[in-house]
């Protein structure tokens, strides 16, 4: 194994989600765990909760959410390659957020734009997304 990267000892939730590049700064990453944004093992936790492997972590970053297994634990912040391979993402999770994505796109294709007034093509798509709306 690379030196950045360890199995035998422990490293705390905060520090884990920073250094695998989910949150910018420890500080951000302490921040979101405290606010409830972050559960451990589908609980909420501190952010000194010591990671293992295999834990599911779910967690928010604007406004998505992700749900990953952590596969090695990393107290050094690398390469967003390296990061990438210290969890993997649940296909549940992949599915919910480009869902969300595509739900995201179209709501921003109809949504008429803050510096003007809706056009009539805007206004019609606007009625037929609110009143004919199907799941």
């Amino acid at each position: 194994m690379k030196d950045h990267v360890i199995s035998h000892q422990s490293i705390r939730l905060d520090k884990w989600l920073w250094a695998v590049r989910f949150y910018k700064t420890r500080a951000l990453a302490r921040k979101m765990i405290k606010s409830r944004k972050v559960q451990y093992n589908r609980n909420y936790s501190k952010p000194s909760k010591i990671v293992e492997l295999n834990a599911k972590i779910t967690l928010r970053q604007d406004n998505e959410e992700r749900t990953v297994i952590v596969l090695s634990l990393m107290h050094q912040r690398r390469s967003a390659y390296e990061a990438q391979q210290a969890y993997k993402e649940t296909e549940v999770s992949i599915v919910n957020r480009e869902k969300i994505a595509i739900i995201r796109k179209i709501n921003d294709s109809v949504t008429p734009h803050a510096n003007r007034r809706p056009n009539k093509k805007e206004r019609r798509n606007l009625i037929k997304l609110k009143f004919y709306k199907t799941e």
